[in-house]
C-alpha cells in the first residue's frame, strides 16, 4: 500500500504540552479506528513535530483516504505526498 508524507500547519505545536498531543494522538487513532470499521484502508506509522509544523507518515489505499482523516479529526493536511522510494544507510552499501 502506498506511504504519504502529510504536513499539517499547527499554530505553536511545537511548544504544545505533552498532554495536548496525547490528546490529539487519542483523537486521530479515533478516527482511524473508525475508518478501519468501515474498511477503509489507512494507518499511522508515525510524526516528527517541528515548529508549527507536524510531518506525519501514513500508509493509506489513496490519497482521498488521508484528506478524509483529516476532515473528520479536524488536523489539516496542507500539503500530501507520496512516498516514490525510501533510502538509509544501507543504501550505500554495494550489492
Amino acid at each position: 500500500m502506498p506511504r504519504y508524507v502529510i504536513e499539517r500547519d499547527i499554530p505553536e505545536i511545537g511548544s504544545a504540552e505533552r498532554d495536548a498531543l496525547r490528546e490529539a494522538s487519542q483523537k486521530s487513532n479515533g478516527v482511524l479506528a473508525a475508518m478501519k470499521a468501515e474498511n477503509k484502508n489507512i494507518q499511522w506509522e508515525h510524526s516528527y513535530v517541528a515548529g508549527d509544523k507536524v510531518f506525519c507518515i501514513y500508509i493509506a489505499g489513496n490519497p482521498e483516504l488521508i484528506a478524509e482523516h483529516s476532515e473528520r479529526s479536524g488536523f489539516p493536511a496542507n500539503k500530501v505526498t507520496l512516498v516514490k522510494r525510501m533510502i538509509d544507510p544501507v543504501t550505500a552499501e554495494a550489492d
